[in-house]
Order: C-alpha cells, then sequence, then structure tokens
C-alpha cells in the first residue's frame, strides 16, 4: 500500500454572490511517499498478439488492485486562512 502525506493550506472568503465563507485557493504540499512496494498480482493484456504482464494499478479498478498497488493519501494538517478585506 503506497501511502502519500501531504499538507492542505486553504484561503477561505466571503463575496456578494455567496454569503457563506468558501474555500477559493486550496493547496497541496507532498510532504512523504511510503511506497507499497513491486505489484502482487500483476494482469496478463494482450498487445499486438503479445501476452504482456502489467501491475494490477494500471488495469484493474481499485478494489479489485492488490495490498501493494493500493494508494492511501494522508492529511497530515490542514490549514485554514480567512481572507479579510482592508477597510481604507
Amino acid at each position: 500500500m503506497t501511502i502519500y502525506l501531504v499538507d492542505i493550506e486553504q484561503v477561505i472568503h466571503t463575496c456578494p454572490a455567496f454569503a457563506d465563507p468558501h474555500p477559493f485557493d486550496t493547496r497541496r504540499t507532498l510532504v512523504d511517499v511510503i511506497p507499497g512496494g513491486p505489484c502482487r498480482a500483476p494482469v496478463t493484456v494482450r498487445c499486438g498478439g503479445k501476452a504482456v504482464q502489467i501491475p494490477c494499478h494500471r488495469h484493474e479498478p481499485a478494489k479489485r488492485q492488490c495490498g501493494a498497488c493500493r494508494v492511501i493519501v494522508t492529511e497530515r494538517t490542514i490549514t485554514t486562512r480567512h481572507l479579510t478585506e482592508v477597510a481604507g
């Protein structure tokens, strides 16, 4: 299982169109990657008459992928800033 560790920073504001605060800028920073290792259940596909094995993550939906090919994204920190207008 490959694990991606990310930090999220979002800036929210209120505007005349939407009175409720809402994010308008979201940035994600990749902090760390823990690799899951090689595929444990490669899939055989035919390509031009040849049988080729590819990792299961390139062919199968997430629920049918092996443990090494699955991906988990973990949010380490979420920072929210509110953009306020400066009266001038």
